[in-house]
This record gives structure tokens, C-alpha cells and sequence, in this order.
């Protein structure tokens, strides 16, 4: 039997790169991942690390390139590339595209066309403004049919009380729920 297909499409919330990597690794012994990069985290050097080393490490963990453009990701819904999409980390620029149906990046045309199945997408949210001007994004794709969330928590209330970062340690489960329609609880720890 083959292993589910997940779609694991990154935007650029750099310093959650690390962490965003771990989890990959975690998961890839579950699910045949399908690397997806948007533009922005697949070619800025930023304080966090150069692109090329974050591209080199999801190649070893996946077995395969990432794809970083839009006409890549575009044949992902009708070939049937995933049965699920994680967007982690997912920025509040990214949150904002979707729920407002803007596909101008690999990521946000991933999710586009990964959804035309009715197939599911979990959101790993990580911004600082998820409690301020993307709470109404939030809002709006809890809504969405197909949309589900790894449970996110504040990182830091006193220096940055707007700012919200998901549960890596969450994720897998969310992703189990989110193929069975389901959507785990508590969403904000």
C-alpha cells in the first residue's frame, strides 16, 4: 500500500524554517511529501539561513526538488499530486491570499489547485498580526469547506501580544483529522 501524499508548501516565516524542517523530517516517515515553496522562501537569504541550504535540506528529507513556481504547482489538482496540503508555516500575507482568493504565488496556487478535489488543507498559522489584521482571514477560512488548522497558541504576549505560531507538535494529528473531515480542538491554546 502507498503512502498518503502530502503537499508540504512553505511561505516565508524564516525563523520558523528550523522547526518547519524537524516536522517535515517527522512526517516524511508517515507520508510521501510533496515539497512546495513559495518564491520568497525558496530564494531570500535572510538572518535565519540562505535559501539554498533550507532547498538542500527539504531535497535530502523529501527525495525531490521543491517545486517554486506557479506553473509547477498548477497540475497538482488535476493529476491528483496529494491527497492533503500542510501550508507550514502559513504567513499572514499567505492567510490573506487564500481567504481572499488571490493565487499569485506556488503556495497559494498549490492550495487552489489542490482544493478543486474537495480534498483537505491544513493551515499552520505563524505571524505576528494573527490576533490583529489576519484575525478576519483566520475567520474567514475557518469557515471554508476543507480548510482545517493545527491548533496555534500566542509565542510571545508580552512583546508581541498580536502574534500567534502553530503547534508543530499538532500537526500530524490535525493532519489525521483533517483527512477523516475533522477539525482537532482546542484551535488557540
Amino acid at each position: 500500500m502507498s503512502k498518503t501524499k502530502l503537499g508540504f508548501a512553505l511561505t516565508g516565516s524564516f525563523c520558523t524554517f528550523d522547526k518547519t524542517l524537524r516536522l517535515m523530517e517527522e512526517l516524511s516517515g508517515l507520508y510521501d511529501i510533496v515539497p512546495i515553496m513559495s518564491e520568497n522562501a525558496a530564494t531570500k537569504d535572510t538572518r535565519f539561513g540562505k535559501a539554498e541550504h533550507f532547498i538542500n535540506e527539504i531535497e535530502h528529507i523529501a527525495g525531490r526538488t521543491p517545486i517554486t513556481s506557479i506553473e509547477g504547482t498548477e497540475p497538482i489538482g488535476p493529476k491528483g499530486l496529494t491527497d492533503v496540503m500542510l501550508v507550514a508555516p502559513c504567513t499572514g500575507n499567505t492567510l490573506g491570499k487564500l481567504a481572499n482568493g488571490i493565487n499569485d504565488t506556488a503556495v497559494t496556487m498549490a492550495v487552489k489547485s489542490h482544493l478543486r478535489n474537495g480534498k483537505p488543507v491544513v493551515l499552520a498559522v505563524s505571524t505576528n498580526d494573527a490576533l490583529g489584521a489576519s484575525a478576519e482571514n483566520i475567520g474567514k477560512l475557518m469557515a471554508r469547506r476543507n480548510i482545517y488548522f493545527v491548533p496555534m497558541r500566542q509565542d510571545d504576549t508580552v512583546n508581541k501580544p498580536m502574534s500567534v505560531v502553530a503547534d508543530f507538535g499538532e500537526a500530524e494529528r490535525a493532519i489525521e483529522a483533517a483527512l477523516r473531515g475533522e477539525q482537532i480542538q482546542p484551535v488557540l491554546k
